[in-house]
Formats: C-alpha cells, sequence, structure tokens
C-alpha cells in the first residue's frame, strides 16, 4: 500500500473523520477535529504505523495532509 494510502487510513482513524471530509485537501484546523489535542494524537498514530520519528520541528510543520505525507517519505528513506 503507498504511503498515501495509507497516511490517509491513519488520518481517518485518529482524527475520527466522517466519509465525506476530502483528507487530501486537509490542513490543520480546517477541522475540529485536528485541534492541537487532534494533532498529538495524530502525530503518535502516524509515527506507531510507519515506525518513524518525528522532531519537535516536525511536529510543529505538519500543517496538511499533503506535507505529512512528505515527511513520512523523507523519514523512511532516511531510515
Amino acid at each position: 500500500m503507498a504511503v498515501q494510502d495509507k497516511l490517509k487510513e491513519v488520518f481517518i482513524e485518529a482524527l475520527q473523520l466522517d466519509d465525506g471530509v476530502d483528507v487530501e485537501n486537509l490542513k490543520y484546523r480546517d477541522i475540529e477535529a485536528w485541534d492541537s489535542v487532534g494533532h498529538m494524537a495524530l502525530v503518535a498514530a502516524i509515527e506507531d504505523e510507519f515506525d518513524v520519528q518525528f522532531d519537535t520541528d516536525q511536529v510543529i510543520d505538519m500543517s496538511s495532509f499533503k506535507v505529512a505525507v512528505d515527511m513520512v517519505k523523507e523519514l523512511q528513506e532516511q531510515a
């Protein structure tokens, strides 16, 4: 499964998103579920699913689904 597809599932599960949400264009604070608490839950879920570790700057900079995809791909390449 591609990183983007797997990550989409993580977003849906971690943020408890409805089927109609356009995950691929989602940005931080676009929806109520992606607030600061939701953000930390999302970061933890991504780290668990992909076996990666974000640094503080990456956690802060993860402002959208697209940015998260790029970050995960970059971390996987470094592993």
